[in-house]
């Protein structure tokens, strides 16, 4: 059957993509664009009463389409009756009912929520016998034609290019199959087994044949960690060591975007190499940064033919001379920097990221996990709390499913072991250590913690980040344990954010009535916490705005432990000294659970200590190359107007 467009088709771009691209604002406009094609084309296919076949993916990217499709089901009564699907992939071994198949994920998400006939669901079997996989995979194709093959195919993209599970190295014309899965994409896998030794080494998968045979495909990417590869699939050489770039030959597919993922492709990060474009301040900036990044030269170095001689001409026109440009650019750069982040009393502000009054001020920082404020903004926070202001910092979630279990074990010996040198309750302190040791000795791999496992790993978090407070200079009173509910699930997956979520945000920004929040807006945190508690801080916000308070406080949004700001985009840079540097680390240190080898680390094999440190640094290194100030570190800042 023939299916219909992205409901949002102004948004495709028309530069030299070799795939149409649609760029939207986030996921979730996205995700809405694309389930609403998909039910538009079922609603086209039941008034001819025709059946729509669909190919289903899971991981992360598609969850919002089936939110939209479960409401589009329930509110706008689309029926899934005359739907067939097709999963794309499943584990090797993996029982369906496991927390972590995808035949699980596709009932969790989508199946349990709909009319789909059950006997219309098919998806991998990850139990079938070694022997018998080769004819399973050739009826699973045999199965797809039977059913007239697949109309629309959604996919989401890996790190290394993989759709489906078609690692690099993957046909053009490969089939269903049995495959090795990549170090990467096991790495990436790991936090949902909570290690990457639990995750499986095999996959059965559709090919990338079978993929390409699909009359419509679309390929969703969301977040700045799929930029790079996105850039790559969308511009670059077909080739097999990226498989996605091989949807170059299909006649009918889309590339669907949020503006996260599609930041390293041209028309986004140098549109000016492809004609003529609306130079905006924001985009002159970018634009100078680039310029000097490209010839080697810092800002007040660049010349007219360096600006005529790379795709900048036009821009040239608009000003008197290069310099003005690169004078306007360089002063506003400048302002950036301060070492002042709460604002610097009885001084002219005029040109200050902060305000001068009041002073001090009251500065809450929330901390999606119990160490993002020290390793995100640790020589910030100690800044502020040395120049005398009112900080407090709201950890919003415990951080418990990020401890090993050795130190779960270790601590509830100590407690066994106090407790009898003080003969203090050492009964129930023993069968205290006996129970988590029985617990954690007897839990199946990726199997989700007792009570009691998860309230020591708890505990253990939330003391070390009183003692990092302790360590920077605050009162244990302004360390704010908030305990979110939607991450209380010992999972990696978490609970909907709730109305409760954001009111315990809202709740504490009444109490402290805060000048400034500093908010985690590094959105690559491979499990997404981040993510959810940034929206939680923003609901909280918007129903607070018009209060008189809210309407005198800055938002700053920081980064830092998977990326930093680019440097067009930084509106306040605080540098370090080394000493304040090393302050930080020591800050950092004292979130013992996380030294050495955090439980989650992604796809960044440094310690947490070793990326803050190495960003913080190449911001001062580039702040140096064009020409500002040197300094040993700086961390950086964007501010969010609401």
């Amino acid at each position: 059957m023939k299916t219909s467009s992205l409901s949002l088709a102004s948004t495709e771009k028309h530069y030299p993509e070799k795939l149409p691209t649609h760029i939207f604002s986030d996921s979730l406009v996205a995700s809405k664009a694309v389930a609403h094609e998909i039910g538009e084309a079922i609603r086209a296919a039941a008034a001819q009463k025709k059946m729509v076949v669909l190919g289903l993916a899971t991981g992360s990217t598609p969850i919002k389409v089936y939110d939209e499709l479960v409401r589009l089901h329930k509110e706008e009564q689309l029926s899934f009756k005359n739907v067939i699907t097709f999963n794309l992939d499943e584990y090797y071994q993996m029982q369906p009912d496991s927390q972590q198949s995808y035949a699980r994920f596709m009932k969790e998400h989508l199946f349990d929520y709909i009319d789909i006939l059950p006997e219309n669901i098919y998806i991998p079997d990850g139990t079938i016998a070694k022997d018998a996989v080769n004819d399973y995979c050739r009826k699973y194709e045999q199965q797809i034609r039977e059913a007239g093959g697949i109309d629309i195919q959604i996919l989401g993209i890996g790190r290394t290019g993989h759709i489906g599970f078609n690692e690099p190295g993957s046909r053009r014309d490969s089939l269903t199959r049995l495959i090795t899965l990549d170090r990467m994409t096991r790495n990436d896998a790991a936090s949902d087994f909570y290690s990457e030794q639990y995750v499986p080494r095999h996959a059965i998968t559709m090919g990338v044949g079978t993929i390409l045979s699909a009359r419509r495909v679309i390929l969703m990417a969301w977040g700045e960690g799929k930029a790079g590869i996105v850039r790559k699939t969308v511009e670059g050489d077909i080739t097999d060591l990226i498989p996605a770039t091989f949807l170059q030959e299909h006649p009918n597919v889309a590339i669907v975007l949020d503006d996260a993922s599609a930041a390293e492709l041209t028309c986004i990060k140098t549109p000016w190499l492809l004609g003529p474009c609306e130079w905006t301040p924001k985009r002159i900036r970018l634009a100078v940064v680039w310029l000097c990044q490209t010839v080697n030269k810092p800002i007040l170095k660049l010349t007219d033919e360096d600006y005529n001689e790379h795709g900048m001409a036009d821009l040239r026109t608009e000003f008197e001379s290069a310099y003005s440009i690169n004078i306007g650019v360089f002063n506003e750069l400048q302002h950036t920097i301060t070492g002042w982040p709460g604002g610097k009393p009885e001084a002219d502000d005029k040109h200050r990221p902060e305000r001068a009054t009041p002073y001090p001020k009251r500065a809450i920082i929330f901390s999606p996990h119990p160490d993002d404020d020290v390793i995100s903004m640790g020589g910030t926070f100690i800044r502020l709390v040395d120049q005398g202001h009112d900080v407090h910092v709201a950890y919003q979630t415990s951080g418990n499913i990020a401890v090993h279990d050795d130190d779960a074990i270790r601590f509830a010996d100590f407690v066994a072991d106090f407790n009898e040198f003080f003969q203090i309750g050492s009964v129930q302190a023993e069968q205290l250590y006996s129970n988590v040791r029985d617990a954690i000795v007897t839990k199946k791999p990726a199997e989700v913690d007792a009570k009691a496992v998860q309230m020591i790993k708890g505990l253990i978090r939330r003391g070390e980040a009183k003692a990092g407070c302790r360590y920077v200079g605050i009162p244990d009173s302004n360390a704010h344990f908030l305990d979110m509910p939607f991450y209380e699930t010992g999972r990696v997956k978490k609970k909907p954010l709730s109305d409760e979520d954001i009111q315990i945000i809202v709740n504490l920004l009444q109490e402290i009535k805060p000048h400034q929040i500093y908010a985690a807006g590094d959105l690559s945190d491979p499990h997404g916490t981040h993510r959810v508690c940034l929206a939680a801080i923003f609901q909280a916000i918007e129903r607070l705005k018009h209060e008189d308070w809210m309407r005198d406080c800055y938002v700053w949004l920081y980064r830092g432990a998977w990326q930093e700001w680019r440097i067009d985009e930084i509106e306040m840079a605080v540098p370090l000294s080394p000493r304040e540097l090393q302050r930080k680390k020591t800050a950092i240190f004292k979130h013992q659970s996380q030294k050495d080898s955090a439980v989650f680390p992604g796809s960044d094999p440094r310690e947490f200590w070793q990326r803050a440190e190495d960003r913080n640094r190449a911001t001062a290194k580039l702040y140096d190359k064009l020409g500002l100030a040197e300094y040993e570190a700086m961390e950086a800042f964007v501010r969010y107007h609401f």
